[in-house]
């Protein structure tokens, strides 16, 4: 024992006799309450010096079995870590949370005196068996911090200086201590500040990998103070279940975003921390510049800026080596076209997320099929599917249809009441087709619905719980009419968590494929085909199968001719010759000239025709054509409404708003 040694113990003693007052010393509060501990809990004896203890073979893998895949994980970051500390003498360790040595880096040509100091695997560095050191007292505190030198208690270590700093799970428990440590050191301790600082990021990093493993199949939210650093090195992290409560969190998250008075985070509401419904997480997912993806933090605290990656799409079997399976659902809306296949393999990763979808597209282009996709493909799939037609609906009677009403709530009620198709949609989706023709003083009451989860039925005080996946349709660009103070901005953002734009069928690539599905292995001759693929589809899927019904009825076996296909007529002049959008589907100049644009209606009367008016409800050109298209059919509306895939109820309101009146009922 050398005269180091000897003053170190009479140290040690001195203070455990006496009480911190008596030792004038330079070793910090944290260092003397450690040695405390060691005398007065621990039981351990500072004039006895003891070896290392180093756990046989055996004993050390099943410390290492337990925690295998947390081991490879964290292999990259020791990796990483030793690159640059090992010129300075320095070894790399990585303990469990009991203080057994599970992995070491460190020069092994120095491994004999590696060994007995206990730098090697499967040394035992708990508090309670060897006293005051970086590992141990890491663990003990909760703490990262720098053991130097005759810092430790058992002065067989006091040659040593070692830096630590934990590893914490998703749940804020200890999981690994991370250290690194040299056999010797001449420097004062101030020349470890680097190496603690060093430590402690690369124990962040681990304790973020692990998480971000631990989590693949939540809701994973990434959070930083700064813009710039949000997608290179986030300071916080979350993960969310598919009910938007916290399930797991990096150390850093746990300490600084938890709210005032609450001990844990574990369990908390997106909602409550970040004053943002779950519902609108999907702002946060869409590709947007970082800065403009803003929080506040709870209470108005602290500024930051959100990244969510969804939960992936549970797949039985991988498609190829890289890609999962789209669920069957899913890809039976596509027979090729690379749009449809981006929108379609974006939506997959979202089947089970509760954000509210937006489909946006032409009439007829197959919203509602999507959204039927969409839950068959989802673990709602045994519950309802509800579609609901805002615009066919009388504006009188939707609101005691979507909520339900008790008996007696209003003249006309039925005797029993009813519920609501809010209500039947429980447990599954609610799919809402043209919400952009819900009347205003509806949209509060759905507001109310999608951000409260409940339903307040007519001539009721009590609410109703209600757990549904809220996707909603329109072929009305709604930012217009959130513009023109026809649709609420709030609700908008509420129904746009991700939104779906399905090309119109005239700009698909696979619309010979789809004609073949849809056949079901029946064939078109030539001159039928070139036909079909010239036909600008302004009704799109609808009016397609319309009209391949019609020629399988015609001719139900065999091939089909152009005579067994519904007279479509000449395409009409308002349709813009030579459109990009009609490129695809023109076989000669003069088939090209003659397929419409989108923006143009095309004129009712004609069978299995469609007619596409503009977004805009009836205004300036689309009011004419619609005008005219009630002439023509001599002011049938059932007849018109068909040939342009409507309801008789939306397209009274369209006539309504054009200021169009029939002449039986003109004043």
């Amino acid at each position: 024992m050398n005269h180091a040694q000897q003053q170190h113990i009479a140290d040690v003693v001195r203070l455990a006799t006496h009480g911190p007052q008596s030792l004038q010393t330079r070793h910090e509060q944290l260092i003397r309450e450690s040695w405390l501990r060691c005398v007065t809990e621990h039981r351990l004896d500072p004039t006895r010096m003891q070896e290392a203890i180093i756990l046989p073979q055996t004993r050390l893998r099943e410390h290492q079995d337990q925690m295998e895949a947390f081991l490879h994980i964290a292999r990259h970051g020791l990796e990483s870590l030793y690159t640059k500390v090992a010129g300075l003498g320095y070894v790399v360790l990585l303990t469990d949370a009991r203080g057994i040595t599970v992995d070491f880096l460190g020069d092994l040509v120095f491994e004999p005196s590696l060994r007995k100091a206990g730098l090697y695997l499967g040394a035992d560095w708990s508090e309670d068996h060897a006293g005051t050191c970086g590992v141990g007292t890491c663990i003990t505190t909760g703490q990262a911090l720098t053991v130097h030198l005759d810092d430790h208690f058992d002065a067989t270590h006091i040659p040593l200086t070692c830096t630590s700093a934990p590893v914490h799970d998703s749940t804020g428990r200890l999981r690994a201590v991370l250290d690194i440590s040299q056999l010797s050191s001449s420097q004062p301790k101030d020349s470890q500040h680097l190496a603690l600082q060093l430590v402690k990021l690369y124990a962040q990093d681990i304790e973020n990998a692990a998480f971000l493993y631990r989590h693949q199949r939540d809701w994973v939210l990434r959070l930083s103070r700064a813009p710039q650093f949000l997608d290179v090195q986030p300071e916080y992290l979350l993960a969310l279940d598919a009910g938007g409560l916290v399930v797991g969190h990096n150390r850093a998250a746990q300490l600084a975003l938890r709210r005032e008075g609450q001990a844990a985070l574990l369990g908390d509401g997106f909602e409550p921390l970040f004053g943002v419904s779950f519902e609108q997480i999907g702002r946060f997912v869409q590709a947007q510049p970082s800065d403009q993806r803003a929080v506040m933090h709870a209470g108005g605290r602290q500024l930051l800026f959100l990244s969510a990656t969804p939960p992936p799409v549970p797949a039985s079997a991988a498609r190829g080596a890289t890609a999962p399976r789209l669920p069957a659902p899913m890809a039976a809306l596509s027979a090729g076209d690379a749009q449809l296949n981006r929108q379609i393999e974006r939506v997959a990763r979202l089947v089970n997320s509760p954000i509210s979808l937006l489909i946006t597209g032409e009439t007829g282009s197959g919203k509602e099929v999507f959204a039927k996709a969409v839950h068959a493909s989802s673990e709602r799939r045994q519950r309802p599917f509800v579609a609901v037609n805002c615009a066919a609906i009388p504006e009188a009677l939707i609101e005691s249809e979507l909520f339900g009403y008790l008996p007696g709530s209003f003249s006309g009620a039925s005797a029993k009441g009813k519920r609501g198709l809010v209500q039947e949609a429980d447990g599954g989706t609610l799919f809402l087709d043209e919400i952009g023709d819900m009347p205003l003083a509806l949209q509060a009451r759905l507001l109310r619905v999608l951000s409260e989860r409940e339903v307040l039925p007519v001539g009721a005080t009590r609410a109703v719980p209600v757990n549904i996946r809220v996707i909603a349709a329109t072929h009305a660009p709604l930012e217009t009419l959130v513009r023109e103070g026809r649709f609420r901005d709030d609700l908008y953002y509420r129904l746009n968590g991700a939104q779906i734009q399905l090309p119109p069928l005239r700009q698909r690539s696979d619309l010979a494929a789809m004609i073949g599905r849809l056949l079901g292995g029946r064939t078109l001759l030539p001159e039928a085909r070139v036909r079909r693929l010239a036909h600008p589809w302004p009704g799109n899927l609808r009016e397609l199968r319309n009209v391949l019904d019609f020629a399988t009825s015609v001719c139900p076996e065999g091939p089909i001719s152009l005579d067994d296909l519904p007279e479509l007529g000449p395409a009409p002049s308002a349709w813009t010759a030579g459109s990009a959008s009609a490129a695809p589907f023109a076989s000669t100049p003069a088939q090209s000239s003659a397929i419409p644009s989108a923006a143009s209606p095309a004129p009712a009367g004609s069978a299995g025709r469609p007619m596409e008016l503009r977004a805009d409800g009836g205004h300036g050109a689309g009011a004419d054509a619609l005008h005219h298209a009630l002439r023509a059919a001599q002011w049938n509306v059932s007849e018109v409404a068909r040939s342009m895939g409507l309801s008789r109820m939306t397209l009274y309101r369209r006539m309504k708003r054009a200021g169009i009146v029939p002449p039986h009922r003109a004043p």
